[in-house]
């Protein structure tokens, strides 16, 4: 694998405490998560605990990852300025805030705070929209990962909306006066979320990454299925969340059909890439291996059941039974092997890019243990087949508790390769990186001239 790909325009990357910032409180959080939901198979259940776990996991490890991964390579993949960076560490703190006030509002009981903390989630995550947005505008047409990422953004709005509703309809009703029930709006919200915001961007990503780091191409039938996921996908999560809200089974049945048929054929294109790979295996290419079967079988169980019934409530994230074969063996194990590249590579470039040429320098993929990398996805792999297998085949509560422990080792051990990879050749020390002042648009480095670019 090379270094750096040659068309990649580092110098326009923000401050590198900016994007590992949200990486590090992202991991931080999915340890947290993962806590919690240990607790909840060993029965420890204070207030809302499950629905603060979701939170913890969705809004906190993976939605705050695509932050930090944004506001990195938005930038860099488009050649273009960061709108401000002043404004990529306020939409970090303001979730944080938000989202750890929320959390402990549901386990405590304590609703009459949850329209407080809702809002200061809403108002980090309508920042990061902002920011994004702006630097997305200047640019003068739009690649596929650009139009995914810009479909993210506003299902980001539309989930964050109704998101502060649902808060603000514990205390006061919300949704009666509307004829719409609260059941409904749940649906919609987390289909949006899960659907929307966040598989979105997660296959605009890998557009761009697994062809990069694969050193290949789309050919062949990998052009077809593109463009009918480019359309049929987010139109697909448009009708579903749309069918889910006002309760038509036919609109939701069309639009679920095209979620899971363009994921299925999403799945097709990245196994190519992987099979037809022209570079060494790394961690990142071995977690994105997992995720090509994870979609296939989540596809194949959940058409069926879709076509079906797509609004009955234990069937919201796909087949019965199919909750983690999503949540971790797709957005996990691209989140996961995303990180493992891009964390040595934001590094590396402040670090080492200068001196090449001049001294060796290490490769990216050198400044990982991956001794540690090898074990944390043996314990990652293994606890998620449990869990899934636990929820396919309904096997005692015990399964799921050795698979949820077996999670939350490989969390830490990756927890603990990054923190290794920033301890030993990152500039900053960890606390600079979560805890130095706030990073303003007069913060620029010489090779950046002016950080704020003005709209078109």
């Amino acid at each position: 694998m090379s270094v750096v790909p040659g068309d990649l325009e580092t110098t326009r990357q923000p401050p590198m405490t900016v994007p590992l910032r949200h990486f590090v409180v992202g991991v931080g959080l999915l340890l947290l998560g993962v806590l919690i939901g240990i607790g909840v198979v060993f029965g420890v259940t204070p207030g809302d605990i499950i629905l603060a776990h979701v939170h913890l996991l969705l809004a906190g490890w993976v939605c705050i990852t695509i932050m930090g991964a944004m506001t990195q390579f938005v930038p860099v993949w488009s050649g273009t300025q960061l709108h401000s960076q002043r404004l990529s560490t306020v939409q970090l703190w303001l979730v944080v805030v938000g989202l750890l006030g929320f959390v402990a509002s549901l386990i405590t009981g304590s609703l009459l705070w949850l329209p407080v903390f809702g809002g200061t989630m809403l108002l980090g995550f309508w920042t990061f929209v902002y920011n994004i947005g702006r630097t997305l505008w200047t640019l003068p047409s739009y690649d596929i990962t650009e139009r995914h990422f810009g479909l993210a953004l506003g299902f980001f709005l539309l989930v964050t909306t109704l998101g502060f509703l649902l808060a603000v309809d514990f205390i006061r009703p919300v949704f009666a006066p509307l004829s719409v029930s609260r059941t409904n709006v749940v649906q919609s919200h987390a289909t949006l979320a899960v659907f929307g915001a966040v598989i979105t961007t997660i296959l605009g990503a890998l557009y761009q990454l697994a062809t990069m780091f694969t050193q290949t191409e789309l050919h062949g039938v990998d052009v077809p299925l593109r463009r009918g996921e480019e359309v049929g996908y987010p139109v697909g999560v448009v009708l579903l969340a749309s069918g889910r809200l006002i309760d038509s089974m036919l609109v939701a049945r069309i639009g679920g059909a095209f979620v899971v048929v363009s994921l299925l054929g999403f799945s097709v294109i990245l196994g190519r890439r992987l099979y037809e790979t022209q570079v060494d295996w790394t961690p990142m290419l071995s977690r994105y291996a997992v995720v090509v079967p994870a979609i296939a079988l989540w596809a194949v169980l959940t058409l069926p059941i879709w076509v079906t019934d797509p609004l009955a409530r234990n069937v919201l994230f796909g087949a019965s039974g199919t909750v983690h074969l999503l949540v971790l063996g797709i957005v996990g194990f691209v989140v996961l092997g995303t990180l493992y590249h891009v964390v040595p590579f934001i590094i590396w470039v402040h670090r080492y890019s200068d001196l090449l040429g001049y001294e060796a320098v290490p490769m990216i993929d050198d400044l990982y243990d991956d001794r540690i990398a090898a074990v944390d996805f043996v314990f990652l792999i293994g606890g998620t087949g449990l869990l899934v297998a636990g929820d396919l085949f309904g096997l005692p509560s015990t399964s799921s508790a050795v698979g949820g422990l077996f999670v939350l080792i490989g969390a830490v051990l990756f927890f603990t390769n990054l923190v290794v990879v920033i301890r030993e050749h990152s500039p900053h020390s960890l606390s600079d990186i979560l805890f130095s002042t706030l990073a303003t648009d007069s913060d620029r480095s010489a090779a950046e001239p002016d950080e704020s670019v003005d709209s078109r």
